[in-house]
């Protein structure tokens, strides 16, 4: 039986029902082709399918097709309860806790199957402030659409007929470059107020406006970023830095005041006037972190905190060494203190920091230019990051470009080169002693 007769035979016993407002684009009228479906989710949505449950692709993987992108992955929603998805994939995971989904592991991708959410419901969990704690609450494919958070992301492709179902007008939204949050911006907001950060990474991502009514609460509703777990606003730093578009997410984010809630300390230096460069470091910074994900390399989160967080550090040891006189003090004290601030925001993990710290730490220890240092340097494990991360700094405008250039000759040079650079510093240092000696 081929796969169109098959899908045919199993599309009767679960009938869509569709609100009178839903814009169905049948086959013909939508640019989505299985072609462009990664083959894991289609034989995702075909078993689904064939063992008589609703099955679509949903989200961002739906807007990025019609948007001629090529989606990073698929989601896939479904009328079927986490116990029945598991029952039909013996490579399936329950995970989550406030709102139970299945992982569909495969080799080298992970298919993430959620049920279809109800809306509202007397069951669901909120807090105080009306934050959603818990909502294993299921309903229709209508009232899953609502629960979405914008309406280019409440768009879903049907398997059975190859549709695409829009119930939010996000075809409209799409076509026009609009981001809208689905409902009432504020209860949004207050459901979830992790929202306005995806506010601000969708627009970064699609280069698209935030509509006026989506964005009004943002500046009045943004402390309850305070909410938030610190382990989770991590990982929406991952997904705000490291998605291509760094630099125009790091802008909006200043411009709506959400960086303090994830960098207290880096907003903090921004706002003050103690290093008249710290704009072109981040902004160098950004702009190659961008270049290395276009490129398809990866980039350490440890490095992107050393950087964003350098100034910050650098002010607080400066400060320190001045009044205890004694560098390796100051050093773990600016660092503890850096530390302690940002774990309470988001917190990043250990392994991180440590990269950081010996990045911080190599920025002093080449400054000093010991001819019998040099080769531990430069043969320590993150010479190259503490390297790039001194380049950095010069190319910000920092006044370090003499310990960058030698530090660029010895690393790039031959054993000959290598050995005339250690001559010369080894005089230096001779000559130095000896007009100490004179100045006695």
């Amino acid at each position: 039986m081929s796969i169109g007769k098959f899908l045919a035979f199993f599309k009767g016993k679960s009938r869509l029902k569709l609100p009178k407002t839903a814009v169905v684009l049948q086959r013909a009228e939508h640019c989505i082709s299985r072609k462009n479906i990664s083959e894991n989710a289609l034989k995702v949505l075909y078993r689904l399918n064939a063992s008589g449950y609703q099955a679509f692709l949903v989200g961002g993987c739906v807007r990025d097709m019609l948007l001629g992108r090529e989606p990073k992955d698929f989601d896939v929603a479904t009328n079927a309860n986490p116990q029945q998805i598991k029952k039909n994939f013996r490579n399936g995971r329950l995970i989550g806790r406030r709102f139970r989904i299945v992982h569909i592991l495969f080799k080298q991708e992970i298919i993430e199957v959620s049920t279809f959410r109800a809306y509202q419901d007397e069951d669901i969990d909120m807090s105080d402030e009306g934050m959603l704690l818990r909502d294993n609450v299921y309903g229709s494919i209508d009232d899953d659409a609502k629960r979405r958070d914008f309406t280019v992301n409440a768009l879903f492709y049907n398997i059975a007929d190859f549709s695409v179902i829009d119930f939010h007008n996000g075809l409209e939204d799409l076509k026009n470059g609009v981001l809208r949050i689905i409902g009432d911006p504020k209860i949004r907001y207050r459901e979830d107020p992790v929202r306005m950060l995806r506010a601000v990474r969708f627009a970064a991502k699609l280069g698209f406006r935030i509509e006026n009514e989506t964005e009004k609460p943002i500046h009045e509703l943004r402390v309850l970023l305070k909410n938030i777990a610190p382990a989770r606003l991590f990982t929406e730093i991952l997904k705000l830095f490291l998605g291509g578009q760094a630099l125009d997410t790091f802008k909006q984010l200043r411009h709506y005041e959400l960086l303090e809630f994830l960098f207290p300390a880096t907003e903090h230096v921004l706002k003050g006037r103690n290093f008249a460069n710290i704009n072109d470091f981040i902004n160098i910074l950004l702009i190659d972190t961008d270049a290395r994900v276009a490129e398809g390399k990866t980039v350490s989160p440890g490095y992107l905190t050393a950087a964003l967080l350098w100034h910050s550090f650098y002010q607080e040891f400066k400060e320190l060494k001045s009044t205890l006189k004694d560098s390796v003090v100051a050093f773990n004290i600016a660092y503890n203190n850096i530390v302690s601030q940002q774990q309470k925001a988001a917190s990043i993990p250990k392994n991180f920091f440590l990269t950081a710290r010996t990045i911080w730490e190599m920025q002093y220890r080449m400054s000093q230019l010991k001819p019998n240092k040099c080769f531990t340097l430069v043969n320590h494990p993150r010479f190259r990051a503490s390297f790039d991360f001194l380049q950095l700094r010069s190319r910000a405008g920092e006044p370090i470009n003499e310990v960058y250039e030698w530090w660029s000759k010895f690393y790039h040079g031959d054993d000959t080169t290598r050995h005339n650079l250690l001559g010369e510093l080894t005089e230096k240092e001779r000559n130095k002693r000896s007009r100490g000696r004179k100045n006695e």
